[in-house]
């Protein structure tokens, strides 16, 4: 099926090219096991030349007014495109960010973006940062007008779509396609259910211990049985805080998109995958090692208005996990750092290579 997909993306980005007689190469992602089918973006297929261009611009500090801030200045591949360490990432005049920054990996399965999914695709999230005061503070117009006064940007974008003149889909088009690329699949956990490993006895003991409904029962949210993406791409009030009136959310989350009272403070279920690369944890960060993360988890949750149903431990405030128990889950969760994605070239900073 996902080869069809290719194929089917390839005669779309021919006949979508022939007309403009710019003929470009459509990407080849790799063959995944154990994820779902991938969603394939018909109105922006990703190809070579297009996910190249917008690797330049996330790479290039002229996306932002000043330009001394690139997309890549608070996501560090070394961190699976996180900016971990820090709690907040730093804007414009050094505001601080009020949620965590969240990494970039294997996008193209999300159906919203940042933690209340107020972006619905990709092209839309792009240009949140970019324009935000307190963040890049770039107008789309003025965007546009410095890209079309860049002798390099001009001739690539020419490249990529066949225009004398640059506008702002090509760009969130440039950037969506580069980040869609960004996949991670080849961790210790991807060449164990590939066939090619097996854990040690704390890693394995870890596993069973997160997809036991009576133990761990991560297993709800975050997926690493028959889905290999860890996570179910929903949004979840997983009892941070201790609210009865829904109002008294400090950060309403989802609810602060849909205007939802039941969706005050809830937030989407990040990625298992790199975990122990993206510390500090939650939406603000407030958890700085993963420890701290399993703690809250096994003690710490609050039976607050609207928390998640499938906390099933929330009467009682946690799991209640042993320490042995706590590191098995730790050990597990080292087999799914992807350290082939956090140094592949082929996702650096093209200006230094």
């Amino acid at each position: 099926m996902q080869k069809f997909a290719f194929f089917l993306v390839a005669f779309f980005v021919f006949c979508l090219c022939f007309a403009g007689k710019i003929i470009n190469t459509p990407y080849k992602f790799p063959e995944l096991k154990f994820f779902p089918k991938m969603p394939v973006s018909f109105n922006n297929p990703v190809t070579v030349e297009g996910s190249r261009l917008g690797r330049y611009l996330f790479y290039d500090p002229i996306l932002s007014s000043d330009s001394t801030m690139s997309c890549a200045s608070c996501r560090k591949q070394s961190f699976a495109f996180s900016n971990s360490p820090s709690q907040f990432s730093v804007g414009r005049n050094g505001v601080l960010m009020k949620r965590n920054t969240m990494p970039l990996f294997n996008l193209a399965w999300y159906p919203s973006f940042f933690w209340d999914g107020k972006a619905p695709t990709l092209e839309d999230q792009v240009f949140h940062p970019i324009t935000a005061q307190d963040e890049m503070n770039m107008t789309i117009a003025d965007l546009v007008k410095r890209l079309n006064n860049n002798t390099f940007y001009t001739k690539v974008f020419y490249e990529v779509y066949g225009s004398n003149k640059i506008d702002s889909v090509q760009i969130k088009n440039s950037l969506a396609q580069f980040l869609r690329t960004l996949i991670s699949h080849q961790s210790k956990y991807d060449k164990i259910t590939g066939g090619n490993g097996s854990f040690t006895k704390e890693e394995y003991a870890g596993f069973i211990l997160m997809n036991d409904q009576t133990k761990g029962d991560c297993l709800h949210c975050h997926t690493t049985d028959a889905n290999a993406l860890g996570t179910t791409l929903k949004f979840s009030n997983n009892g941070l805080d201790y609210v009865i009136n829904p109002e008294n959310y400090k950060d309403k989350g989802r609810g602060g998109v849909t205007g939802k009272l039941s969706d005050n403070g809830s937030f989407i279920i990040p990625s298992l995958r790199n975990i122990l690369l993206t510390a500090p944890y939650m939406h603000d960060g407030r958890f700085k090692t993963i420890d701290e993360v399993l703690d809250f988890y096994s003690e710490g949750v609050q039976q607050s208005i609207f928390i998640d149903s499938k906390m099933e431990f929330s009467h009682q405030g946690g799991a209640h996990l042993t320490t042995e128990e706590k590191r098995n889950i730790i050990a597990f969760l080292t087999t799914l750092t992807d350290s082939t994605f956090i140094s592949n070239p082929e996702y650096g900073n093209p200006f230094e290579n």
